[in-house]
């Protein structure tokens, strides 16, 4: 009887491999797929949500700058001799004639001047040709501020007030008709402190300005106070809104994001509150999500039609495929279960010629081998771990030989003590090519608009970045000179010939030292320096600062997180100083600390020490005839102390 009668395939294990195939290659599909959907809808929603944050920070910051520039104009103003003695004498034609000329050439579109007791006496204007004009109806006495607006006037020396004015007849006719007014209210004072009159100088926002802004920006924008329930808006129908609407939209922090919907095209909106000098204004823009809504539904019908496209070839994959494997598997099975296992070797019987009959040929063969090669295996073994010790005495006596002979071992350090200073030059480039990027566009909006370079430069930070940039190129300097000292160090410390004695001021080292590590330093450890003004020292300046920098990078690199390093220097006597170098790492115990200047000692991990840097410390130390001492503890930090002659090394 062939295995085909013995080994009867079974329909419910194909069932099952059919549903388990679905199940486990479209539920994840599903999942993916709906996942992408939703994380696209949120990243169309962060994207729109960013441009608009970004817009609105542009027309604060614009309605600062008229704020700012307004109230600068009204304190010269209550501030001008003239102003003040003609209004204290009541001649308010001379007031008129005065404030007709800083009218003309002043920021304000309106000035109104109201005398001592309110009454205002002169009312000027500009027009749309830039002309000024009086209003002479406004300046018969009939206009009177009230006496809570006066006192609190003089109380705060200066108020703010914010008007919507927008005419929603001529809007629903024409285009929008309507301004936004930014007004200043300033007593005028004598020299006595006496109060002579009161100012009042507005500047207007109309609908020019918003359909530039929205034009420039594409957005749709709208604008309230709190002073007039009034909406001055780019749109039509938003004017139609009340404030309340919009109010509900804000939250805590006076941010709202919400969606409308304007003549059947879906928006995005975004509500602020801001400060419009010392008043309250709101801002909203609005962006349009035709564009991003098209794209998304185009993903969403790809996603799902990609989805139903996989599911159908899914499941006729999965029955091709149970069909396949199901039936010689079987086949298989059998012959497996009626083998010998107790000879020590599987056999199957094979009666095709097909892949499976070769694959059967193929796993006696194998079993075979196997058996065979297990006995073998023990006996190599044996061998291997009589040659692996005598491989461990020889690679131990090449070691040791090899560090004290091989230039390699000089040339694995190289990187060791090059990567501080060429690391620090690499993340100063990231700044270097940041402030000249910002360069060129200052220089860009200088040639192109100037009349906006004072708010560019401050947007890029100019007064900063023109105090960092030097400091980033002495210390790009500094990186490199300090590479050329590393190599002159280690050519000394390899005898390839000698550097000159020098006097050097230690403490300056140090700090130079500093400097190159301050981006491994920086935001995460506090140096504190405590520095007596020890004498000049006679010394390899080169070859000190390395030691400096193997042991502040050790310091460095034995603080998890924050943490201190304590730099203090002091005279012993008249002939020795010492410097100090304690840190709040991790410490060590006192096996590790007895090993720390053996060459390639390291407890780093693989890759990231070579175990030189001590090693050729404790060298230069010694060649200075100095001492290099370690106190360390577990848990409570290392602290080294190197003491040296100030007369340098006797020949």
């Amino acid at each position: 009887m062939s295995l085909k009668n013995r080994v009867k395939p079974r329909k419910s294990l194909r069932t099952i491999l059919i549903l388990s195939f679905l199940l486990f290659s479209l539920v994840p599909l599903a999942f993916i797929t709906g996942f992408s959907i939703q994380n696209y809808k949120q990243a169309i929603d962060k994207e729109l949500n960013q441009r608009l944050e970004g817009n609105i920070r542009e027309i604060e910051g614009t309605l600062k700058d008229f704020a700012k520039l307004l109230g600068e104009q009204t304190k010269e103003h209550v501030r001008d001799k003239s102003l003040i003695y003609f209004s204290s004498q009541n001649n308010f034609d001379r007031v008129r004639e005065n404030l007709k000329d800083r009218l003309l050439i002043g920021y304000a579109h309106r000035i109104y001047m109201f005398k001592r007791d309110g009454v205002l006496r002169v009312a000027l204007f500009k027009d749309s040709e830039g002309g000024v004009q009086v209003l002479e109806n406004m300046e018969r006495g009939d206009v009177i501020l009230n006496e809570t607006l006066m006192t609190q006037v003089q109380k705060e020396g200066q108020l703010n007030f914010v008007r919507v004015d927008v005419d929603k007849e001529k809007t629903r006719k024409n285009a929008i008709e309507g301004q936004m007014e930014y007004s200043i209210y300033s007593p005028i004072e004598s020299v006595s402190g006496v109060v002579v009159g009161y100012i009042e100088e507005a500047m207007h926002l109309d609908q020019s300005y918003v359909f530039k802004m929205k034009e420039r920006m594409d957005v749709e924008l709208f604008f309230f106070s709190d002073d007039s329930d009034k909406v001055f808006a780019s749109h039509q129908d938003l004017v139609e809104y009340k404030r309340g609407f919009f109010k509900e939209q804000l939250n805590n922090d006076g941010k709202g994001y919400f969606d409308l919907n304007i003549r059947q095209t879906p928006y995005r909106f975004m509500l602020q509150k801001v400060r419009w000098g010392s008043a309250d204004l709101y801002i909203g823009l609005g962006v349009s999500k035709s564009s991003s809504n098209s794209i998304l539904k185009n993903v969403e019908q790809a996603f799902y039609f990609v989805v139903a496209i996989i599911m159908v070839i899914a499941l006729f994959f999965s029955i091709f495929v149970s069909k396949l494997i199901l039936r010689p598997l079987y086949h298989v099975l059998g012959a497996i279960r009626g083998a010998d296992f107790e000879r020590g070797v599987v056999k199957i019987e094979t009666n095709n010629d097909t892949e499976l009959g070769i694959l059967c040929e193929s796993f006696n063969e194998m079993s075979e081998k196997i058996y065979n090669a297990q006995s073998e295996l023990k006996n190599k073994i044996n061998q291997l771990e009589d040659a692996n010790l005598e491989i461990k005495e020889t690679q131990a006596k090449l070691v040791h030989t090899g560090k004290m002979a091989s230039l390699g071992q000089l040339v694995a350090g190289v990187a060791h003590e090059l990567n501080n200073p060429i690391g620090f030059i690499y993340s100063n480039m990231t700044h270097l090519r940041e402030y000249s990027e910002k360069l060129v566009d200052l220089v860009g909006v200088a040639e192109k608009d100037p009349q906006h370079l004072k708010e560019a430069k401050e947007e890029a930070d100019f007064e900063y970045m023109t105090e960092d940039l030097p400091r980033l190129i002495s210390s790009c300097e500094d990186g490199a000179r300090r590479t050329r000292d590393i190599v002159l160090g280690l050519r000394n410390f390899s005898r390839l010939e000698e550097a000159a004695l020098k006097e050097v001021d230690i403490e300056e080292g140090l700090q130079n030292t500093l400097r190159l590590l301050s981006g491994e330093l920086k935001n995460r450890i506090k140096v504190v320096e405590e520095f007596e003004g020890i004498p000049h020292v006679m010394c390899y300046p080169s070859q000190l600062n390395q030691v400096f920098m193997n042991i502040l990078s050790n310091a460095a690199q034995a603080i998890d997180g924050d943490g201190t390093i304590y730099i203090r220097t002091k005279k012993i006597d008249s002939d020795r100083v010492q410097i100090e170098i304690e840190d709040t790492g991790k410490g060590m115990d006192e096996e590790t600390r007895s090993k720390i200047f053996d060459p390639f000692f390291t407890t780093k991990s693989l890759g990231t020490g070579t175990g030189l840097g001590l090693s050729i410390s404790y060298g230069v130390i010694e060649k200075h005839k100095g001492e290099i001492i370690v106190e360390s503890e577990v848990g409570k930090g290392t602290k080294f102390i190197l003491i040296l002659p100030i007369e340098g090394p006797s020949d």
